[in-house]
């Protein structure tokens, strides 16, 4: 099907029939990726009053239980809630988040740089073996585009290789993550829903302070309470994949999201390539 969407007095034309999923497939216990030491994501054949879930033992039909940490185990989309408390009405929970079905979208690719060679900032203080993705690499390859195509950004890190699929992220092989500047540049781009491909914008073990996290969501360093400055609708996305076949450039994306009512939820980003028709 074809789309026509006016972005900024340009119109694109989008095939809804070609989609890019930018996702990881979770392949319940078996290889996946894994972050903070969490369990594994399982599933087990669904047991009551004789009944099991599972043809392959005698079963009618497949129902499976399935355990899982949407953070830790794959792609997942995360609201403000992930660091506020849940009983406030201004932290909105997945089920909550207004998404337009086909939003602006611009895919990055961004070399890391290590942290000794970084004049830029983070909280707690950034260590020589750390790697950063920095405001100058986003801003040299983001300055092209207009706001307007900016609603989200996609950021692929480089080297982009397939063990992305089922690497674990720990003490040992640290992620990259952002430094605050560059959380503060996407802000001020207007960007509304960040899609990554590491497992968190912050440094694994940060003290528990989710910098990067306050300030995407302008949420008081240190607090837990979302407040009228907050901007509550923003998403971020992590673990997600971008294959390396998906050139950089100006997309439109379809987040999918479950109706959960919680801050985080698996998810599924989905790229649709744009024409421009006028300019």
């Amino acid at each position: 099907m074809l789309v026509t969407i006016e972005i900024a007095d340009i119109q694109y034309q989008v095939n809804t029939d070609f989609a890019l999923n930018c996702s990881i497939n979770l392949a319940f216990n078996q290889a996946q990726p894994n972050h903070f030491g969490s369990n594994r994501a399982t599933s087990v054949p669904m047991q009551a009053d004789g009944f099991i879930g599972d043809t392959e033992q005698g079963g009618s039909c497949n129902v499976n239980e399935l355990r899982i940490n949407p953070h830790c185990n794959g792609t997942h989309t995360e609201t403000i809630r992930h660091i506020c408390d849940k009983s406030s009405e201004l932290a909105l929970s997945v089920a909550d988040i207004s998404i337009s079905p086909l939003m602006p979208c611009v895919l990055v690719s961004i070399t890391p740089s290590q942290a000794s060679d970084c004049k830029e900032d983070y909280s707690p203080s950034l260590q020589s073996k750390d790697k950063v993705i920095t405001r100058s690499a986003l801003a040299k390859q983001l300055d092209n585009y207009s706001n307007a195509q900016l609603q989200v950004a996609a950021i692929r890190t480089l080297p982009n290789t397939p063990d992305k699929l089922s690497a674990e992220y720990n003490q040992s092989n640290q992620p990259p993550f952002f430094t605050r500047e560059a959380i503060l540049y996407l802000n001020e781009r207007g960007v509304e829903h960040l899609v990554v491909d590491i497992p968190s914008i912050d440094r694994l073990h940060d003290d528990g302070l989710l910098t990067c996290h306050h300030l995407f969501w302008q949420v008081i360093e240190g607090a837990h309470q979302a407040t009228t400055n907050s901007l509550i609708n923003k998403t971020i996305t992590e673990l997600a994949y971008f294959d390396q076949q998906i050139d950089d450039g100006f997309y439109f994306m379809n987040l999918q999201l479950p109706a959960f009512v919680n801050d985080a939820a698996p998810s599924r980003p989905v790229l649709y390539s744009a024409h421009a028709i006028n300019k």
